[in-house]
């Protein structure tokens, strides 16, 4: 293992919750200022193969990791304000059952996030029609 990756995998196990490359590369530089992003985005990549690290994209942002050995969960994000809430994952589980069950279709819900509007901007909108 190349000083690099050791000190992006270090960057990663620091983390809790979401981290992105670009975040993760802020962090390497500050002991390794060679290091590049594209070393880093690589190194992500290896790590998510190996089943150290999941990603997700949450509303057209560049995408975030997090440690497989944290909780599996979803996002909720609203269209209108941004608004980013962590979903149970038990939510959606019924949904990932019936279609297997109806579709025969293995659903892999660890990368994605429910878009719509919040309570707070559904509201607002409401009273502006």
């Amino acid at each position: 293992m190349t000083p690099q990756r050791r000190l992006i995998l270090e960057a990663i196990t620091r983390s809790h919750g979401h981290i992105s490359a670009e975040q993760v590369h802020r962090q390497v530089v500050r002991e390794y200022p060679e290091v590049n992003l594209t070393t880093v985005y690589r190194t992500l990549e290896v790590l998510e193969g190996l089943g150290y690290i999941r990603h997700t994209h949450v509303h057209g942002e560049a995408a975030q990791y997090q440690r497989t050995g944290e909780p599996a969960h979803q996002h909720v994000v609203c269209t209108v304000c941004g608004t980013d809430q962590e979903l149970d994952v038990s939510v959606i589980e019924p949904l990932v059952d019936e279609l297997r069950e109806r579709y025969e279709f293995h659903a892999d819900l660890s990368h994605t996030a429910i878009l719509g509007v919040c309570g707070t901007c559904f509201a607002r909108q409401a009273h502006d029609d």
